[in-house]
């Protein structure tokens, strides 16, 4: 393995630099990662860092060659050549292109990056949508593999600074749609419940943080209901003011108590009903950020198969979904 560098994704803020690490190197030791802090091996930004460095969305982290190669089943597949088929399936899922942008409405169990038992995911697939730009697109934030819709790529190195800065700024708006099991009381408002990060065997997974643990991040998100079925389930807009992992399923599984249909991982059984599709329902709807060259893009995606299926049999009437539109 060589030197390379990774980017800290928008969800990945406040994250300490050695569960970063453990996320992405689960076969790395703490002892070899202390090592390779002691020797300055591990930089970010450029600069010398410590396990319990809190990280930002954006920053670059260098990482050296790993002294502990990943076991077999946990080491990522390399990502596989396309054929015509699928490099024209992944064309069609682009809603937005410019000179610096690309915008995507990802599918429903598409992996954005790889990882152990990853075979393949969409930063693997990026060459297919070069189009006539000289760079290959670069991912600027991520969408959970289960979450569906709106995702955003630079096309060049300056235009991935920029957006990267918006989106480490927080100057960019998201709304999510989610289908909620059971409906929110009340019925709108602002969540600000601190969520911390737990190793566990099944996998890292969020958490509503105790009170006074100095590992919490502060998470708030803002919400309204926008149709209800007789209190059996509700179609809510979540617009996340932070962007911290499993964010929008922690708050609503624990803040609203209301879990997102088909979570299972934060809502259990209870995240489920009969006759329903069982694909977690949680859509990045839309974004509005600021462009690279000037002005605002508003870029929407419409909601996903099963998701269409859920509303249906709910009686929710989603509106039409506007085209994408660059404001001056």
């Amino acid at each position: 393995m060589t030197v390379q560098t990774r980017q800290v994704a928008a969800d990945e803020g406040d994250t300490r630099l050695d569960r970063w690490f453990r996320r992405h190197f689960p076969a790395l030791t703490q002892g070899a990662l202390q090592k390779m802090l002691r020797t300055g091996q591990v930089r970010v930004d450029g600069k010398r860092a410590e396990a319990n460095t809190r990280l930002a969305p954006g920053q670059e982290i260098r990482i050296p060659p790993l002294p502990d190669a990943p076991a077999p089943d946990q080491r990522p597949r390399a990502a596989r050549p396309l054929d015509a088929r699928e490099a024209k399936a992944l064309e069609a899922m682009v809603i937005h292109r410019d000179r610096d942008v690309l915008v995507l409405d990802k599918p429903h169990g598409l992996p954005v990056q790889g990882g152990p038992g990853i075979a393949k995911h969409l930063d693997g697939m990026l060459d297919a949508l070069r189009f006539d730009a000289a760079e290959r697109p670069r991912l600027v934030h991520r969408l959970d593999r289960d979450t569906s819709g709106v995702l955003v790529l630079a096309r060049n190195a300056a235009a991935a600074a920029k957006l990267a800065a918006a989106f480490r700024g927080r100057d960019v708006e998201k709304t999510y749609w989610a289908v909620t099991v059971g409906e929110p009381t009340p019925p709108a408002g602002r969540i600000d419940l601190p969520l911390v990060k737990q190793a566990g065997p099944r996998g890292e997974r969020t958490t509503a943080a105790d009170p006074g643990d100095r590992d919490a991040a502060r998470a708030v998100t803002d919400f309204r209901i926008l149709d209800a079925a007789r209190r059996r389930a509700a179609w809510v807009e979540m617009k996340p003011i932070t962007g911290r992992t499993h964010q929008l399923r922690v708050h609503a599984a624990e803040a609203l108590g209301c879990p997102i249909l088909g979570d299972g991982k934060y809502g259990g059984a209870a995240a489920h009903m009969d006759g329903l599709p069982g694909q977690l329902h949680l859509h990045a709807r839309a974004l509005k950020l600021p462009h690279p060259a000037g002005g605002t893009l508003e870029v929407a995606a419409p909601i996903p198969p099963h998701m269409k299926e859920t509303f249906a049999f709910f009686g929710f009437e989603a509106p039409r979904t506007p085209k994408p539109r660059r404001i001056a």
